[in-house]
């Protein structure tokens, strides 16, 4: 029997469809069979504009509120298909008393079995200004380096009015790849790609060094945690 998946979703949904596949394709590759999930998909356009108001508290009541009826509604673990609401990981962990598999820690492993010590970062302004993430993969002693402020501007915004939209652009591609290649001749020796909705957008095949896609890895440990005869270390 496999455990149980609890999704956080809607942030945006076309990253959720994303870890929808690839915990299916995982489940089913596998175990010839499909995961047992539990999906509560929020609001994005109320989120984004909370996030955009700094109305920080009021996007952590709601968080930890939806977390406890995932949680109830019988979900063995917990993701948020989201890097960016992660700033409030600390909040929601506490409040439920089944394991949350934070992004960051579990993509911080994966960066390091490549023995890679700077990593180039791509995500929401929040995702690449603000500490919560980048202090995380520190704990790994991985060093973070971003794009500059214009560059994080035009990023933004591909995430939240294009990407989140369905929206994919080629014009939008060139830039971000220009924008990651800067980041490789800056000292990164690889790409995170700290936003679920960016795989929409580039993937290995586009860039020279070790691309990380958060969903994907976030996707394939929940697969690992509900496999019973695995022990998954948090």
């Amino acid at each position: 029997m496999m455990k149980v998946i609890g999704l956080i979703g809607g942030l945006s949904w076309e990253s959720t469809s994303l870890y929808y596949k690839h915990i299916n394709t995982l489940t089913l590759s596998q175990y010839d069979q499909n995961a047992k999930l539990v999906l509560y998909s929020m609001d994005f356009g109320e989120v984004t504009t909370l996030l955009q108001n700094h109305q920080y508290e009021e996007v952590k009541n709601e968080l930890v509120t939806v977390a406890k009826k995932v949680e109830n509604s019988g979900a063995e673990c917990l993701l948020m298909c989201s890097n960016t609401v992660h700033l409030f990981a600390e909040e929601v962990e506490k409040a439920i008393s089944i394991p949350l598999l934070h992004i960051g820690d579990v993509s911080a492993k994966k960066v390091i079995e490549y023995n890679i010590n700077r990593i180039g970062l791509l995500g929401t302004k929040q995702t690449m200004e603000q500490d919560f993430y980048k202090s995380r993969l520190a704990n790994y002693n991985i060093e973070t380096i971003i794009p500059n402020k214009e560059d994080r501007t035009f990023i933004h915004h591909v995430i939240l009015q294009e990407l989140s939209r369905g929206i994919i652009s080629e014009t939008s591609k060139e830039r971000l790849l220009q924008i990651t290649n800067t980041l490789i001749k800056n000292g990164a020796e690889g790409i995170l790609l700290g936003c679920t909705e960016i795989p929409l957008l580039i993937s290995q095949s586009d860039l020279s060094v070790p691309v990380f896609d958060t969903a994907y890895i976030h996707a394939n440990t929940a697969v690992q945690f509900a496999d019973n005869n695995l022990t998954v270390k948090l």
